[in-house]
């Protein structure tokens, strides 16, 4: 019994000065079991590959292709670490918001298409109302003729579900018909806005009611682009500009509450123009400090009680570019200085 329990004591001995004395064999430089996390490093540009004529060519593609950067906001000239910008999500408290302006209303849901989509559709199922046509890759959804208590003439209803400002946001329009004249086509707005702010109004809160159980379609996810219609951009001039996808009546009106939401204050606006007079307030004042609290202690923001002007500019129907400039005669902004607010502006804008 003692002379195999210390055979059993140098065996054990012996594994373990192997183990030791191998783990360079193992796992070092030249090992078995070797960190290869760096061996992209030593890895050869090669020329692509020529397909000879005739032939195909489709299987030869990039295995990690690297995707377009869309926002290509880069520093000019030394790099600086910005100051950090606050947290600001556009009022993303809310799930569900109607908005409005002149005589168009939508609601602004703060969640993918994909998932507003099935939403709709339990509304629609829950309600008894029938669908005639539905087209996901356009976000539409029509219902049939419905008769309407106190109505005189029956109506339908067109639900359109489409990418928000922000990503990750969905906005919902609807467009009510009525069974007369011509009901081949839809007209280009409601024939009855009371039935249109009824219906709209139905359907968004029980979009805020369902918003905590919300499934996902995934055809709708794939068709309606959720990226936002809102990024920040860097013109060859060396200026940052913020271009949002929008017709310029609704551009100019969000930017005139994204000012507001955002610490500026409005002291003048030439609409002709397109400029809005602006004075950046700073550090809000509240109890519990503010955004660059951390950074500057009891100093104000070096930027506060500037006025700026900011210009919202239409290129085409469908599409704004947004700038921050300092007035005429003042201190031009430094780069950090106005990418920083561009992003607090950009972060209200819905």
């Amino acid at each position: 019994m003692t002379m195999t329990f210390r055979f059993a004591r140098l065996l054990i001995a012996g594994v373990m000065v192997t183990a030791v004395t191998g783990c360079g064999y193992l796992f070092g430089d030249k090992g078995v079991f070797r960190d290869t996390s760096e061996d992209y490093k030593k890895a050869l540009e090669l020329p692509e590959i020529t397909v000879p004529e005739g032939l195909d060519g489709d299987a030869l593609h990039e295995i990690y292709p690297i995707p377009e950067v869309r926002e290509n906001v880069v520093s000019a000239g030394e790099f600086e670490v910005p100051r950090p910008s606050p947290m600001v999500a556009g009022a993303a408290d809310d799930v569900v918001r109607i908005q409005k302006l002149g005589d168009d209303s939508w609601a602004l849901i703060n969640e993918a298409p994909g998932q507003v989509w099935p939403q709709v559709r339990g509304f629609l199922s829950a309600a008894g109302v029938q669908v005639a046509r539905v087209d996901a890759s356009a976000g539409i959804m029509e219902t049939s003729w419905l008769e309407l208590q106190d109505a005189p003439l029956a109506s339908r209803f067109r639900f359109r579900i489409e990418q928000g400002v922000q990503r990750g946001t969905s906005e919902l329009h609807v467009l009510q018909m009525d069974q007369a004249g011509d009901i081949q086509d839809w007209p280009a707005s409601s024939d009855n806005l009371d039935q249109e702010a009824e219906m709209l109004q139905a359907v968004a809160q029980y979009l805020a009611n369902s918003a905590d159980t919300t499934p996902v379609s995934m055809i709708a996810e794939q068709s309606i682009s959720a990226g936002g219609k809102i990024s920040m951009q860097e013109s060859p001039e060396g200026y940052t500009y913020i271009r949002l996808a929008l017709p310029y009546d609704r551009a100019w009106a969000s930017l005139g509450k994204a000012l507001e939401t955002s610490s500026f204050e409005i002291t003048d606006r030439d609409r002709s123009a397109g400029i809005y007079y602006a004075r950046f307030l700073g550090t809000p004042d509240e109890d519990e400090g503010g955004w660059f609290d951390w950074l500057f202690g009891d100093e104000e923001h070096p930027l506060a009680g500037r006025t700026l002007l900011v210009s919202a500019e239409a290129q085409d129907a469908e599409n704004v570019v947004i700038r921050l400039r300092a007035q005429d005669g003042a201190e031009p902004l430094a780069k950090r200085d106005e990418q920083a607010l561009l992003a607090i502006i950009r972060g209200n804008i819905n």
